[in-house]
């Protein structure tokens, strides 16, 4: 790995992870014996609006049980293992961050998903899969750590077969005004690379995609931020995002929170096409 994606891994990386997830688990009164991919939904599932997102996002894309599914910067496995209870397709996960997939691999052990999902470390911008592998493919709030757009989308493209659906959820730059700091995916500016909507729409465009349908999910991110950060004397549940983010989940949250109602940034998902 270069020094910028050394320093995302290093952003994301926690040998503890695993061990803090288990016994969140035990304090929540799960028994890790008969453990669901709901009962992780608090913690595996760390991008804007959480499970909510990814059943929306799922919603627009058409799936069936005999389809493989791509979802690229996969975390600890949440959306995966949604994807795969939900459909009931072939979900594959890759992730730059080892310990992510360490302990995605270890949580879909315990929910008896290995038959379903499995996950590979990898860098999205050269991944280890054939050309036209894919029926589908997904990437929640991971752009954000990637510089050059054009190599990962042209991968993507590679990856998947004619006609096979990419759906973006992704947090986007709307205005020139600085981004606070530090937020969910970056402590500083030097690993958060945004791009505008309308950039996005030339990148995939470029790389071989059709786009049709793109949703600013501004007011859905609002209330989800509000909704967590009503009362700062409110207990934090034992299983949650802190788990993965650390001390500062607060601060970051409300950076982001700020952020959107400041105009600078936004949570958008798009949906494109691999042109056949």
């Amino acid at each position: 790995m270069n020094e910028i994606e050394n320093a995302v891994a290093g952003h994301y990386g926690d040998s503890a992870l695993l061990t803090r997830i288990l016994t969140a688990l035990e304090k929540s009164g799960v028994d890790t014996k008969f453990l669901s991919a709901d009962d992780l939904a608090p913690v595996d599932e760390f991008h804007i609006g959480g499970r909510a997102a990814t059943e929306h996002a799922l919603a627009q894309i058409p799936l069936s049980k005999d389809n493989h599914v791509l979802d690229i910067g996969c975390g600890i496995g949440g959306a995966a293992r949604t994807i795969a209870t939900q459909i009931g397709c072939r979900v594959t996960g890759i992730d730059l961050t080892p310990e992510f997939i360490e302990v995605a691999k270890v949580l879909t052990n315990l929910t008896r998903l290995t038959d379903h999902v499995s996950f590979e470390t990898a860098n999205a911008l050269a991944m280890p899969f054939e050309d036209k592998t894919f029926e589908a493919a997904i990437t929640l709030h991971v752009a954000m750590n990637i510089s050059d757009r054009a190599a990962l989308y042209a991968e993507i493209a590679r990856v998947l077969k004619p006609g096979a659906t990419l759906c973006i959820y992704d947090v986007m730059k709307m205005s020139d005004d600085d981004i606070t700091f530090p937020v969910p995916w970056a402590q500083t500016s030097q690993t958060s690379h945004l791009t505008t909507p309308d950039e996005m729409q030339v990148l995939l465009s470029n790389a071989g995609f059709e786009i049709s349908d793109v949703e600013e999910r501004t007011k859905f991110a609002i209330e989800f931020f509000r909704q967590r950060l009503i009362s700062p004397d409110r207990e934090t549940p034992p299983l949650g995002t802190q788990l993965i983010m650390g001390a500062d989940t607060s601060n970051k949250f409300k950076n982001v929170q700020n952020n959107i109602e400041r105009g600078c940034i936004a949570p958008v998902q798009m949906i494109a096409l691999k042109s056949v």
